[in-house]
């Protein structure tokens, strides 16, 4: 089967994007096709696959966001924002109700974050603390600034559900030695961590952040959406930056602004950048890609971020 797509990044978190409003593959068979589209020694290649679907009387559009491993995630926080530029386009809009795999979010064209980058304001929520909905059984309803006794790490997390399920601690300099176990040990799904988790270890630096993450189904990667904004969320709740105030959050991919509401609504505001365009085809029962077909590069969109991605101060 033939696809059109998009390659595109929210945030150095690469994708590619497919309309999938009028195609009707199963679950079973997007996820082959992310797996096979994702893959990095493939032709494409990214950290998963995006879907533009079709609305509802409340939503817009809605969006599906497989990890290259297959699994459908709640969320994609960075990717939301390249479907949702792709439905504003599609549609002749610039705001929406984006309908997720579990919940809904607001997106909006925001002001360009630098010359020629072109920027979407998300907004997702609520933040959600009670562990039992993961579900995590660690014997209590909320863990935060403690330790999760069945993972044996001696640092203290904060559980945070955006809606997909994330351990966040606050590090003075990332280990990514020491990241990677942990990630390691959740992606392994035990049995008192079924779906898995995110780990993210976050540095406070001044009224900013910087995240690094390990993301389920994906791995350590440049950049996490749900985790820059679990994070966000994190430290206005233990205290260390100030609810309704602007954070800039860093990661190893660039930024996102963000903002944190008193009610645990968290607003991201980032880049959802065309890098190049064009189709290939999938074997979806041997969950191969080839014979990719590159229709243009959006050269000018590529430097655009390179220089924001360059003066990150990473």
């Amino acid at each position: 089967m033939r696809f059109d797509f998009v390659k595109c990044h929210g945030s150095g978190n690469d994708f590619p994007l497919i309309d999938a409003r009028a195609l009707t593959l199963s679950g079973a068979e997007w996820a082959a096709v992310a797996r096979a589209l994702a893959d990095r020694r493939g032709p494409v290649g990214g950290d998963g696959l995006l879907l533009l679907g079709p609305g509802d009387g409340e939503h817009a559009f809605a969006m599906t966001m497989f990890n290259s491993d297959g699994s459908e995630a709640e969320t994609c926080l960075n990717g939301l924002r390249c479907v949702a530029r792709l439905g504003f386009e599609a549609l002749g809009i610039d705001a929406a109700r984006v309908r997720l795999k579990t919940s809904s979010a607001l997106a909006a064209r925001d002001a360009d974050l630098a010359p020629g980058v072109y920027t979407v304001r998300e907004t997702a929520g609520p933040a959600g603390l009670d562990v039992r909905d993961w579900p995590l059984a660690a014997g209590v309803e909320r863990i935060v600034e403690a330790r999760v006794a069945p993972l044996g790490s001696a640092r203290a997390f904060t559980a945070v559900a955006m809606p997909n399920p994330h351990l966040v601690t606050f590090v003075d300099a990332v280990d990514e030695a020491e990241l990677v176990a942990i990630g390691t040990a959740c992606e392994a799904a035990p049995d008192w961590l079924p779906n898995r988790a995110n780990v993210s270890f976050v540095e406070v630096r001044g009224k900013d952040l910087f995240v690094r993450t390990f993301e389920r189904g994906v791995g350590l990667t440049d950049s996490c959406g749900s985790a820059m904004a679990a994070s966000a969320f994190a430290a206005c709740l233990t205290g260390r930056l100030d609810y309704g105030a602007p954070i800039t959050v860093f990661n190893k991919g660039g930024l996102v602004r963000a903002e944190v509401s008193e009610d645990a609504m968290v607003s991201l505001s980032g880049n959802a950048t065309w890098e190049w365009c064009g189709s290939v085809a999938v074997d979806i029962a041997a969950g191969r890609a080839g014979d990719l077909v590159v229709a243009a590069h959006a050269d000018d969109e590529i430097a655009a971020w390179a220089h924001i991605a360059d003066t990150a101060g990473r």
